[in-house]
């Protein structure tokens, strides 16, 4: 509205000039011209008031688009968690948060200057046709003519800058991959290969973005070039019937402001149809990205018996000591979803205590309004069990799994983590039937892709334990050298993803913070692979002993973390093909052959 308000408002200036000239001055009428000459005053601060609150307008709409945009970039990748990095390339994120939410905020704030344009040149074409339908008729023709010259190269332009943003795309991926890994190339002589492929990467975004100016430099010239025509053609054709006496001076001035003027609406019009296209590009590519979907389905059926969300449904009648079990579900402010029946010692099932003012009874003494506080569970561990592999993991225990393939390992832990579907369980419960939080609270995965955030390295393996649990893991993690080694200790700062600590260093750090979550079952991938053995043996002993009593799943095939395990079992081509202690499992020539380092080297 701000826009339409100010551009009308600078439309009608000329021709309250020209009136002023006509009336005022040549008619010598000082009357008039005080009249149309406080109508240029009103008119000047009418425009200069609208386009502050146009101006202000767009940029409250570019801003918020922005960062809407980045918030809904934000959630998705949450989402999305672990599947994301197999989805979308780290590049392609990058792009997505930082250079795309720009050009489409820029391109909806340019929908109030193109707006304004349209109508100011509908009204300017309007007043000349009243005026003088020749020159009404030049500028009606004009436009289109000149707007479709300008769009034949719209449809090039957006072709490569398509081509453009998916090749910048994949430039900032490899880079993010280069930088990430800096250190490893570095010991292994990779440097120049990289750099190699980095060079010819950037050579090919190079030429794509000199084919994209090339559109832009003829896009630009034609901004100027043909309002500029169309500005000359109105001129002499005005000053004609000038000469010709069939048109007064004042009129002449007016049609001489309105040719000047129409030149700013076409440029502003030819300027938004190129924010448009870019526009159109970057939602393209962030629409792409909110429409993938997760791997697996994000929540529990609904609660059974709940009058609706919100509603507090008489929970299931009591049928014996250990019939109550947890809730596995919400809806709304409903405290209870299906109970499951408690089966046993190693059954999901757990009875529940409750906090606050209600005293554990019988739940059916409470029917519509039931005044019970939230549902703590009784911790009683429960088996975690994969039946595609036949993997059980027995609860309380250290188990590892040695796999023939590493491949297999990070499958096994992300069904056992529910990062993917699977018909893993948690006691007779199937991780796919609980909430993804439960999950998460209960079930820790621990790899070496985690990475470690910059801050005080106190408040980054810290979590929500205190400092003597963050002590008593520091030393489980045999990471008590790297603290003592920082100036300032535990208060020292993390760099970006812990770029100021080596590989080793980073992978006991990882685990400390894994420790100090105390989930109810931790799994640890390859959690030693960057120490050395001594250091093995400590981290074995101190993780054995802190998880005591603690279901901790080790996928590893050190021979030292694997004599410390309660439990063993060896998996082949994702399936368990044996299981026992490791001195057991040595007598197998498959499982000496992938655990055996003399071997193996």
């Amino acid at each position: 509205m701000y826009g339409i308000i100010h551009v009308l408002a600078q439309a009608l200036i000329p021709a309250a000039v020209g009136k002023a000239i006509d009336a005022g001055i040549i008619a010598g009428d000082q009357r008039a011209l005080l009249l149309w000459g406080g109508a240029v005053v009103a008119l000047g601060v009418i425009q200069a008031a609208a386009g502050i609150l146009r101006d202000r307008a767009a940029l409250t709409t570019r801003l918020g688009a922005a960062y809407r945009t980045a918030q809904h970039i934000t959630r998705q990748a949450a989402r999305l968690g672990a599947a994301l990095p197999k989805r979308v390339a780290k590049g392609e994120i990058v792009n997505a948060g930082v250079a795309d939410i720009g050009r489409l905020g820029e391109a909806l704030a340019e929908t109030a200057r193109g707006s304004g344009a349209v109508v100011a040149i509908a009204v300017v074409a309007a007043i000349l046709l009243d005026t003088s339908w020749q020159l009404g008729l030049l500028v009606l023709l004009g436009v289109p003519l000149m707007v479709g010259a300008v769009s034949l190269l719209i449809r090039p332009l957006h072709r490569r800058q398509q081509r453009l943003r998916e090749q910048q795309a994949e430039l900032t991926g490899r880079a993010v991959d280069i930088v990430s890994g800096l250190r490893v190339l570095r010991g292994v002589g990779g440097e120049e290969v990289f750099a190699h492929r980095y060079r010819a990467d950037s050579q090919r975004v190079r030429a794509a973005g000199v084919a994209v100016a090339q559109v832009e430099a003829l896009f630009e010239a034609a901004k100027v070039l043909l309002p500029g025509l169309l500005t000359t053609a109105v001129v002499w054709l005005g000053a004609h019937y000038v000469a010709t006496g069939r048109m007064g001076a004042g009129q002449l001035v007016a049609f001489y402001g309105y040719a000047v003027y129409l030149a700013d609406p076409l440029r502003r019009l030819t300027a938004a149809a190129g924010r448009l296209t870019q526009g159109h590009v970057a939602a393209r590519r962030i629409t792409a990205f909110l429409a993938l979907r997760p791997e697996f389905a994000t929540g529990a059926a609904d609660p059974v018996g709940c009058g609706g969300p919100g509603s507090l449904a008489r929970p299931v009648p009591h049928e014996g000591p250990a019939s109550l079990v947890r809730p596995v579900g919400y809806e709304g402010h409903a405290p209870f979803a299906r109970p499951v029946p408690y089966e046993g010692p190693g059954s999901l099932a757990r009875p529940v205590r409750y906090e606050g003012h209600a005293p554990f009874a019988d739940p059916a003494a409470y029917e519509g309004h039931a005044p019970f506080a939230r549902p703590v569970p009784y911790e009683s561990p429960a088996p975690l069990a994969d039946p595609a592999s036949g993997l059980t993991v027995a609860p309380g225990r250290f188990t590892a799994v040695a796999c023939a393939s590493p491949a297999d390992a990070a499958v096994l832990a992300a069904r056992l983590g529910r990062y993917t579907d699977s018909a893993a369980t948690l006691g007779d419960t199937p991780l796919g039937d609980l909430p993804p939080d439960e999950v998460r609270r209960r079930i820790l995965v621990a790899d070496n892709d985690d990475h470690l955030f910059a801050g005080p390295l106190r408040e980054e393996l810290r979590g929500r334990g205190d400092d003597t649990e963050l002590e008593r893991a520091i030393d489980a993690a045999c990471a008590r050298d790297i603290v003592e080694a920082l100036p300032y200790g535990l208060d020292d700062l993390v760099a970006e993803s812990g770029r100021n600590f080596s590989g080793g260093q980073r992978q006991r750090l990882r685990l400390v913070r894994a420790l100090m979550a105390d989930p109810e079952v931790l799994i640890l991938v390859e959690p030693t692979s960057a120490v050395d053995a001594h250091t093995e043996a400590r981290i074995a002993r101190g993780v054995s002993a802190l998880r005591t009593g603690r279901t901790t799943l080790v996928f590893t095939t050190s021979p030292v973390v694997l004599d410390r395990a309660d439990h063993v079992v060896y998996v082949d081509a994702a399936k368990a093909v044996a299981q026992g202690s490791h001195g057991e499992l040595l007598t197998d020539v498959r499982y000496r052959a992938v655990v055996a380092r003399e071997e193996a080297a």
